[in-house]
């Protein structure tokens, strides 16, 4: 097994064990055990908890990256509101259903990483595209764009939180119910 690979491994772990146990079950030892790696393996690769930290920070980053830029909620005609709601929507709830990991472990690391700038900022600003979002918002020709987009952000984020540790996380991700209740929240703010 590479070292990228190796990594990899133990990040994904890493985000595993914090989604199942928090933050206070990451530990080197944790994850040596987790992957049945002998003892020393995981700070071999990630020698200190920052470092640790920051590759989980990256790993998360960068598949937020590749899922919105995959998004798949362009629609041919930006007039269709509804239609558009309904995307965003679509793609919101696979995120829930695919990436509940991610969500839960992005959202205590913003917390815990109060006092580290750098790696906080990458996790707030990395789920959605604030620069596609101001795009959007200029193409369906809003007055503000960037506050506009601003709004919106703050929307999908608290969809988000509210469908994985909020009032509605119970409610099943990857259903069509999921789908309708977040069109019909989305349609509200476009409109």
């Amino acid at each position: 097994m590479s070292t990228a690979d190796r990594r990899a491994l133990i990040v994904d772990a890493a985000i595993d064990l914090i989604a199942a146990q928090g933050l206070r079950a990451l530990t080197h030892r944790a994850l040596d055990a987790a992957l049945e790696l002998p003892a020393g393996s995981a700070s071999y690769y990630f020698r200190s908890r920052r470092a640790l930290l920051a590759g989980i920070v990256e790993r998360i980053a960068a598949r937020s990256r590749a899922d919105f830029l995959a998004g798949g909620f362009d629609t041919p005609d930006l007039r269709d509101r509804a239609a558009l709601a309904r995307a965003i929507a679509r793609w919101l709830d696979r995120l829930l259903a695919e990436r509940r990991h991610h969500l839960i472990v992005r959202h205590a690391l913003i917390l815990e990483l109060r006092a580290d700038p750098e790696l906080r900022a990458r996790l707030a600003h990395g789920l959605f595209s604030a620069e596609g979002a101001r795009d959007l918002f200029a193409a369906l020709d809003f007055a503000d764009p960037d506050a506009a987009a601003a709004d919106f952000l703050a929307v999908l984020e608290g969809a988000v939180f509210d469908r994985f540790a909020g009032a509605r996380a119970d409610l099943p991700a990857g259903t069509p119910q999921n789908v309708d209740e977040l069109a019909a929240l989305l349609i509200r703010f476009l409109a």
